[in-house]
């Protein structure tokens, strides 16, 4: 298959490796000696991860204290 780079360095992809790769909107790009490899990556939004932590937190049933005392005991083992 062949794919063209445009004048503003855009190069569309087949049609037929697209649907390989369905729902992929982003890849990492590398290159190795001259050969262009694009992997699809899944990107997350920003502040997703801190949610499901949260809620992971919260089932635990850890709590404010909990983290202040975790936090001084592990500030207390350094010295």
């Amino acid at each position: 298959m062949l794919a063209r780079k445009t004048s503003k360095n855009q190069v569309t992809l087949p049609k037929k490796v697209l649907q390989a790769i369905p729902d992929t909107d982003y890849f990492h790009v590398t290159t190795n000696d001259g050969v262009l490899i694009l992997k699809p990556v899944t990107v997350t939004e920003a502040g997703s991860r801190l949610a499901t932590m949260r809620r992971k937190i919260k089932a635990l049933g850890i709590e404010t204290e909990d983290v202040d005392r975790a936090i001084t005991w592990a500030r207390g083992r350094r010295r």
